[in-house]
């Protein structure tokens, strides 16, 4: 803890002190409003039409009869919309065909936009919207990623998507141990808490939007882009999201609210459904992994191959980058990965928690606990004997790698000792019990990123940066991080964010968010208090300093950059009903400095805890006959729920880099990753049967108790 002195105060440092959010009290008193609840004058409601083919065109819409109910103010489709531009390149890339709504007639996959109806009232829209009638010329399409797909290609995405180091064959011939096997994940939604909200309106020449979304920035220049506005006349505001997990960027609701708005003259709000955020919002692709493992008598790895094949749409290219975490957790002789994917006749997938991680986690460490088997090895053991001491693919030097001692604590707290490793022996009543463990890896990268400090002439400080609080605890994060920069305490730091006429940040996303923002507040800060430590008096306009990091963040020396983790489960199997309950879990992290370990805590326990509902849960399926899912909604869709989760325990351990300008890691999304894999190992200790996909549900149990 470190102590400043200013004026005649002492301050307790507040980095690393638990801290309640700034903004607590208004978020449960309802005094924090969110996109969809902020009244307008005069404002209408836009309601989505969605196709009910996966593949085709629209031969026409039946307008007239809509337009004459009562309310209803318009309707617009692909014949009479306003043109957009798409050829440009944003700050993510190219802009997805699926936010661009309305510019053809072609309908690529099932809950395509054909149609916005504008109305008086959301009663109002809804009911006229869903009286519009759609006609439709229909093609054949094809959903069923589970065929083969001898078409399918690779993608590249943060890295080649196809990486070979070293003879595969001949390591694969020269092992003692081999392991070959297939893993699947499923199609997974992100279901934020409140769904997708914007609402636009022109003011004076200006176009202003206020949005749920995770980069006022971001979204702003798309829309700009977009509907070829001058940027400085295009104005976003997210004070409050009620959570995105990667799915709140530029949406189809956004667009379609700025069309009506410009159309109608007056402020139009669009709110997605929940069903229709499961065709517009992104998902997480399913994916097919293959692992091959070669390992010498003693686990040393001779060979490593994980390729991976998810999907994209027919009109977008995304790729679940799966096959990069073999990139940074172990080494072999030779080391080849791959990601590739296969266009469909279904929405484009987008980023969702821990994107590539989190399914790339699941069947790399599962294949790990295998090999360890086979190896007559304890998996932590078999890890550290791998344990790299450079990027295994990239040769660059780790800026800290505490792999193994998160392992080490964390199988001291668990009781990793006692555990016998020979699965199906332990009982309690009717149940089977089993212990699981995985390793853990998130990238900890940085972006530019500007922020200004006003010092106020009543001696507190104001602090302005185009941040995104998704519901982490961004806010408070930096008004720690700004009190500690200024030697002030926490209660004189006002933080203003969530305004795309703040400048520019980096959006809430990648675990990048805290880190990119710190570095500007850091910099601010510290050139705000020389000047201040001159005697320089404060005018009553305040003295105000600006930062930008690009600089800085460009001259960042190279290196594999990561948050580490290591997690247990313990689980309990019925195996006459198939039913899985997790008893209890540990997560021991290397994530940096920890600006608030409140926050922190629960950022790292919900990730473990979408970890269990991925493991045991979540699945969306498709119809392979219309193309749409079945029950794209939370009571056909299964999330954990409060009764599925059991105790869990998240710690971390010191992780200073003395090299690095910030000390912070993202912790946002390494909760997750290798928690499906700590269980599905579990489990595999529990009952003696391997399970390599999925969600790990009762009836596959059974099927596999049956076959064994």
């Amino acid at each position: 803890m470190t102590t400043a002195t200013t004026g005649t105060r002492v301050v307790q440092g507040a980095v690393g002190t638990a801290h309640t959010r700034v903004d607590g009290r208004d978020k449960v008193t309802g005094a924090a409003r969110y996109a969809g609840e902020i009244p307008f004058a005069e404002l209408a409601h836009g309601w989505l039409v969605l196709s009910t083919v996966a593949r085709g065109r629209v031969r026409s819409v039946d307008a007239d009869a809509v337009l004459a109910l009562p309310g209803v103010l318009a309707v617009l489709h692909h014949q009479n919309a306003p043109r957009l531009d798409t050829e440009y390149v944003g700050l993510l890339g190219t802009p997805d065909p699926t936010a661009a709504v309305f510019q053809r007639d072609r309908v690529p996959h099932m809950g395509w936009p054909v149609a916005l109806v504008v109305a008086d009232t959301s009663e109002q829209a809804r009911e006229a919207a869903e009286a519009l009638v759609v006609h439709y010329e229909q093609e054949p399409h094809d959903v069923d990623f589970a065929a083969e797909h001898p078409d399918a290609y690779a993608l590249d995405s943060h890295g080649p998507a196809v990486i070979e180091q070293g003879d595969l064959d001949a390591e694969l011939a020269a092992s003692a141990v081999v392991l070959d096997a297939e893993y699947t994940t499923p199609e997974e939604h992100h279901n934020p808490m409140e769904p997708h909200a914007a609402t636009a309106l022109w003011d004076g020449g200006r176009l202003e939007v206020v949005d749920s979304n995770q980069g006022t920035f971001w979204v702003a220049s798309e829309l700009a882009n977009l509907f070829s506005l001058d940027p400085a006349s295009v104005r976003v505001r997210s004070e409050h999201v009620g959570g995105g997990f990667g799915s709140k960027g530029v949406r189809a609701h956004q667009v379609a609210a700025v069309m009506a708005a410009t159309v109608l003259q007056r402020p139009v709000r669009v709110v997605m459904t929940r069903r229709q955020m499961f065709s517009l919002a992104g998902y997480r692709s399913p994916t097919r992994q293959r692992l091959r493992l070669g390992a010498d008598t003693d686990g040393r790895l001779r060979a490593l191959e994980h390729s991976s094949l998810s999907l994209t749409s027919t009109v977008h290219e995304f790729v679940e980058t799966a096959a990069l975490p073999a990139r940074t957790m172990y080494g072999a002789d030779a080391h080849h990965t791959a990601n590739r994917v296969v266009r469909l006749d279904v929405p484009t997938p987008t980023w969702m928690r821990a994107p590539g991680e989190a399914p790339g986690s699941f069947a790399l460490e599962s294949a790990f606990d295998e090999l360890a088997e086979k190896c007559g090895l304890d998996p932590i053991e078999l890890r550290a004997r791998n344990e790299p001491e450079r990027g295994p693919v990239s040769g660059l030097p780790f800026s800290g790698r505490k792999l193994i001692a998160c392992f080490q604590v964390g199988a001291r707290r668990f009781g990793w000792e006692a555990r016998d490793p020979r699965p199906g022996l332990r009982r309690d009543g009717r149940w089977l019990l089993g212990s699981g463990t995985a390793g853990a890896s998130f990238p900890a990268g940085a972006a530019p990123s500007t922020a200004a400090i006003t010092a106020e002439a009543d001696g507190t400080f104001t602090v302005r940066i185009n941040a995104t609080d998704i519901g982490t605890g961004a806010r408070t994060a930096l008004t720690l991080v700004a009190a500690d920069g200024l030697e002030t305490a926490p209660d004189r730091v006002r933080v203003h964010i969530g305004d795309s006429d703040l400048g520019f940040a980096f959006i809430a996303g990648g675990s990048m968010g805290t880190r990119s923002w710190a570095w500007a507040v850091m910099a601010a800060a510290a050139e705000l208090r020389e000047r201040l430590a001159l005697g320089t008096t404060v005018p009553p306009e305040g003295i105000t300093v600006r930062s930008d990091t690009t600089e800085a963040v460009g001259a960042l020396a190279q290196a594999e950059r990561h948050s580490f983790g290591a997690q247990f489960a313990e689980v309990a199997v019925d195996p006459a009903t198939g039913e899985i309950r997790v008893r209890r879990m540990l997560g021991i992290f290397a994530a940096g400095r920890i600006v608030n370990p409140l926050t922190a805590r629960n950022q790292f326990v919900g990730g473990m805890t979408w970890g269990i509902s991925m493991a045991l849960h979540e699945e969306a399926v498709r119809d392979r006959n219309s193309g749409g899912h079945y029950g794209a909604d939370l009571a056909g869709y299964h999330v954990a729920a409060h009764a599925d989760i059991p105790a869990i325990e998240a710690d971390w351990i010191d992780d200073q880099d003395p090299d690095d300008p910030v000390g912070i890691k993202g912790i946002g999304e390494v909760g997750i990753v290798g928690a499906a894999a700590a269980i599905a190992n579990a489990v595999w200790h529990a009952t003696g049967v391997r399970h390599r996909h999925l969600p790990i549900r009762p009836d596959r149990v059974l099927m596999a108790g049956a076959d064994a």
